[in-house]
Formats: C-alpha cells, structure tokens, sequence
C-alpha cells in the first residue's frame, strides 16, 4: 500500500512538474492561472487533470477543441511517479527520502525544459545550489550525521567548486582553442548543483555516466539524421540521467573503479 501511495503521490507532483516545465521559461506564474488547453485556453476541468488517467481516457487530445496534446505530460507524470517510487524502496519514507525526491523532481524539470528551448533556468540551478548545502547542513547537524545519498557540508562545498569549476574551465578551454561556444552557462551551474546535492564523489561518476550516454544518443541520431558534426544536443539531460543514477548506484560504480582495500 506505502509502495502504491509513493507511486500516486509521484504522479500527482509529475502533473505539477508539467505546469513548471511549461511556464517557467515563460516567466510565468506556476501558480496562477489554473491548468487549461494551450490551444483553445479553456479551462482544465479536475476530472480531466488526473495524473496518467485522464490523458488516457481521453486519449491525448483536448475535450473542448480537440486538439492534440502533448506525450509529453503522460511522460513526465509517469517517470516522476517511477523514480518517486524507487526512491521510496530504496530509502523508505525519511529525510534522505525528501531531498532525493526534491532533488530528482528538480532534474526532471531541468531536462524537459532544456529539451523543450535549451537553456537551464537559472531560477532553478541557483537556488538548487543554496538548496543542497542547506539540506546538507540539515542533514549533519540536525539528523546527526551524513544520511546517503544526503553529503557532508564539506562534501557538498567541493562538489559545488568541483563541479562549476571543472564545466567552466572545460568551457573556457573548448573555446580558447576552437573559437566555439562548447558549453552553455547553464550546465555549469547544474552541475554545481549537482554536487551540493549529491557531494563530489558524484562529479566524475555524473560527467563519466552523462558522457557515456550523450555519445550513444549523438552517434545515433547522427546517423539517423546525417547532420554529422553539426548536429547539437542539449547536454542538461544526460548531467541530470548521471545524477539520477549516482543515487542508486553510485556506490557500487565507485567500488568496481576503485575496491576497498
């Protein structure tokens, strides 16, 4: 029943994660005005705005115009219920529950809205930096000590240099030899963010993981579309996939590179 209510409850916040997802870039309240169509602009009733339920009874479209909508808020409903729930069985319901959940919710906005215009909103990463080192300090001083995945603040304070540090002089570098803009400011401070939340044992885990990833999907799609070297993927995503995985697994990566002795 526990494992049930994390995976509705995951939904229903995967609904709001939407509502951000599509407004934040925007900069627009993701309080106020209430849900509606994008086409027709009528209102959502709340017997149409059920987390996955509703957009497959309706099968994706539009009660009043018709119109399509978008996989992409079934996508997102079922992927935040998904990881709500494996973070429940992996940490049950406790502090180190509610940071992963408030740190993976944020991720999944970050790489919907980097997919959706490429950019990383700053009025996410920022404060998702001051966020992570508070948790931190939270979880050290006030739970009595360091509660995986949640970092020592002397953890989260490197993780933040770490990994701003390392994107910018990677940036920095690219560009002084190439002439091109390589990296986007906004993963830098993703990254940051990411090691607040997470410590710097999860910087090179993060970049090795999102690497790895980036290469397949680009070798792929250039084959698939041709572009060849002009093709350009946002990189947000994949950072925020090595994050993910890092929580659940980022213990057992760091053992197999480097065992206990």
């Amino acid at each position: 029943m526990l494992h049930l209510i994390a995976f509705l409850f995951g939904a229903l916040v995967g609904s709001f994660l939407n509502v951000c997802i599509l407004r934040i870039p925007n900069g627009a309240s993701i309080v106020s005005p209430p849900s509606r169509c994008e086409s027709c602009k009528t209102p959502i009733a709340f017997y149409d705005n059920v987390p996955l339920l509703s957009y497959l009874v309706l099968r994706g479209r539009c009660r009043a115009c018709g119109e399509r909508i978008s996989a992409r808020y079934f996508i997102v409903e079922l992927l935040t219920a998904l990881l709500t729930l494996a973070l429940f069985d992996r940490f049950g319901f406790g502090f180190a529950f509610f940071v992963s959940f408030v740190f993976v919710a944020a991720l999944i906005v970050i790489s919907f809205i980097d997919l959706d215009v490429r950019i990383v909103p700053d009025v996410i990463s920022l404060p998702g930096i001051i966020c992570g080192l508070a948790l931190s300090l939270l979880g050290y001083f006030a739970m009595g000590g360091e509660a995986d995945p949640v970092p020592s603040p002397v953890s989260s304070i490197i993780g933040i240099l770490a990994g701003g540090g390392f994107l910018l002089a990677t940036a920095w570098l690219y560009e002084k030899f190439t002439g091109v803009e390589g990296m986007g400011g906004g993963d830098i401070k993703l990254l940051a963010m990411i090691g607040a939340f997470l410590g710097w044992p999860s910087i090179p885990i993060t970049l090795f993981i999102a690497s790895l990833i980036g290469s397949v999907v680009g070798l792929t799609c250039m084959v698939v579309t041709g572009a060849g070297r002009r093709l350009a993927l946002p990189f947000a995503p994949f950072l925020c996939s090595g994050a993910v995985l890092f929580i659940f697994f980022g213990e057992q990566i760091i053992n197999f590179y480097l065992p206990p002795v």
